[in-house]
C-alpha cells in the first residue's frame, strides 16, 4: 500500500505537471477572472447578511425603546392614577393602580435590559458591517485591477503567439533539410550549374574543326550570294550595293536623264558602251570576245564572265 500511494502521488504529479505546460493561458485566464468574480459574489453576499443583521438589530433596538417610553408613560399614569385614587379615600382602588404601576416597572427594567443588550448588539453588527463593506470594496477594487490585467495579459499573450509564429517563420528560412519543396538557393544552385554546363558547351563546340568548317561553308554560301545579288542588279540596271538608280527600273540611266545628258559609266557584267545615241559596231566578228569601238574612239573593255 505504501508502494501503492507512492506510485499514485508520483503521476498525479507528474500529470499536474504535464497539464500545466500543455494548458492553454487564455483558458487559464479566464477561469481565474472567473473565480475571482464567483469570490467577490459570495463576498458581497455575506456583506449583505451581515448589513441585514445590523440592520434587523437597528430596528429591534428602536422598537425597544420605543417600548420603554410606552412602559414608562403607562407607569406614570398608573401612579397617578393610584394617587387620586387615594385622594379620594378608594384605598382598594389605589392599592390596586400601585400593583399595576409596579408590574409596569418590572417590564420597564425588563425592557430597557434588553435596550442595552440590543445596543451592544447593534455597535457590534455595525462594525461587523463596516468591516463587510470595506471588504466588499477593496474586492471590488481587486476584481477592477485583475479585469484591467486580465486586458494586459491577454495582449501580452497575443504578442509572444506572434513572436513564436515569426520565430518558426525564421527558423524555417534556413531549414533546407528534410523538406518536401525545395529552397530558393537549391533551386539558384541548380539553375546556375545548368547554365555554367551550357556555356561550356557551347564554347567546346564554337572551337572545333566543324564549327570552322561550317563557318567557312557559310562564307562561302554568303559570297556567292552577294556574287548572284551583284548580277541581278546589272541585268535590272541598278547601282551596286542596292542603292536607287537615278532613272526608272529596268530603264538605262542616259534615257533617265533625258537628250543632251552625260552618259553614265559602264556597270561591270556589261559590254562595252557607246556614248550617247550610239551603239557598238556590228562589223566586228562573232566570237572574238571583243567589243565595238564606240563614237567617241574609247575602246571597250571586255565582259566578265557570269558566275
Amino acid at each position: 500500500m505504501k508502494v501503492v500511494r507512492r506510485r499514485w502521488k508520483y503521476l498525479t504529479a507528474k500529470l499536474s505537471g504535464h497539464w500545466e505546460e500543455t494548458a492553454d493561458p487564455k483558458v487559464q485566464l479566464e477561469q481565474a477572472i472567473a473565480e475571482a468574480q464567483e469570490q467577490h459574489r459570495r463576498l458581497v453576499e455575506q456583506a449583505s447578511t451581515v448589513v441585514a443583521n445590523q440592520k434587523r438589530t437597528e430596528l429591534q433596538l428602536n422598537r425597544a425603546i420605543q417600548e420603554v417610553e410606552h412602559i414608562n408613560a403607562s407607569t406614570r399614569q398608573a401612579l397617578a392614577m393610584a394617587n387620586e385614587a387615594a385622594q379620594r379615600g378608594d384605598t382598594l382602588k389605589a392599592s390596586e393602580y400601585n400593583q399595576t404601576a409596579e408590574a409596569f416597572a418590572n417590564r420597564l427594567i425588563a425592557t430597557e435590559k434588553r435596550v442595552e443588550d440590543l445596543k451592544v448588539m447593534h455597535l457590534q453588527a455595525t462594525q461587523a458591517a463596516q468591516q463587510a463593506k470595506a471588504a466588499v470594496q477593496q474586492n471590488a477594487a481587486a476584481l477592477q485591477q485583475k479585469l484591467a490585467e486580465r486586458q494586459k495579459l491577454l495582449s501580452q499573450l497575443d504578442q509572444a503567439l506572434m513572436q513564436e509564429q515569426l520565430n518558426r517563420a525564421m527558423a524555417s528560412l534556413g531549414q533546407t533539410v528534410d523538406q518536401d519543396v525545395p529552397t530558393l538557393d537549391d533551386v539558384r544552385a541548380k539553375i546556375e550549374a545548368q547554365y555554367a554546363k551550357a556555356l561550356g558547351t557551347a564554347e567546346l563546340t564554337g572551337q572545333s574543326v566543324e564549327a570552322r568548317m561550317l563557318e567557312i561553308e557559310q562564307a562561302g554560301v554568303n559570297s556567292e550570294a552577294r556574287q548572284r545579288l551583284a548580277e541581278m542588279r546589272s541585268e535590272m540596271g541598278l547601282p551596286a550595293g542596292g542603292q536607287t538608280a537615278p532613272g526608272q527600273l529596268g530603264m538605262p540611266a542616259a534615257e533617265a536623264l533625258g537628250p543632251g545628258a552625260p552618259a553614265p559609266a559602264p556597270r561591270p557584267g556589261e559590254g562595252a558602251t557607246a556614248s550617247h545615241g550610239s551603239l557598238a559596231s556590228d562589223e566586228e566578228p562573232a566570237g572574238t570576245g571583243a567589243a565595238g569601238t564606240g563614237a567617241g574612239g574609247t575602246s571597250a573593255q571586255p565582259t566578265p564572265p557570269a558566275g
